[in-house]
């Protein structure tokens, strides 16, 4: 198992999409990675888009940068609730200044905006907040999967084969 020994924070927040929480989660551990899912402490449990819940195993006010090696933010409509959540925005910026893996896929590139980490990055996300991006000092590229450095960003739950495959290879660095 390649990811033995890593652990993964995985964000939640009601109306995740549900893709982009659970298949990470589960291709994460598949590697032998340990995946917490942390949540803003609003709840025990947060229910997608659909209705699917998640059960947060962590709050994010009670958990630091130090307890992992990468966070994944699924999309959906998630990002601008976890965005309200000081302790979320801190922890994506603190995993980020530390050098640690930040993947983002689809709308969360909100959460990357708002924690100001895109200045002179290259990213990608849904199109529809691509102008988002942008204001935050972004480069914006249409593809699968972008990686820049520690930052690792997607755009939708068809490029999550891409996503993970990323996440995946840059943890084994």
């Amino acid at each position: 198992m390649s990811l033995e020994g890593k652990r993964i924070a995985l964000l939640v927040e009601n109306t995740y999409q549900e893709m982009e929480v659970w298949y990470p989660l589960y291709r994460l551990r598949e590697e032998g990675a340990e995946v917490v899912t942390v949540g803003s402490g609003s709840a025990e449990t947060y229910h997608s888009k659909l209705g699917y819940p998640v059960n947060a195993a962590a709050s994010a006010d009670r958990v630091t940068a130090a307890d992992y090696d990468a966070v994944v933010i699924p999309g959906g409509y998630a990002p601008d609730i976890m965005r309200r959540y000081p302790s979320m925005v801190q922890l994506v910026r603190d995993i980020f200044n530390q050098g640690k893996i930040v993947a983002a896929i689809c709308h969360a590139g909100w959460m990357l905006c708002s924690a100001g980490i895109l200045q002179g990055k290259k990213a990608t996300c849904f199109f529809a907040i691509k102008d988002d991006l942008i204001n935050a000092g972004a480069e914006y590229l249409d593809a699968a999967v972008v990686r820049d450095g520690n930052l690792i960003t997607s755009r939708t739950p068809d490029d999550l084969p891409d996503f993970c495959k990323e996440i995946i290879n840059a943890l084994r660095e």
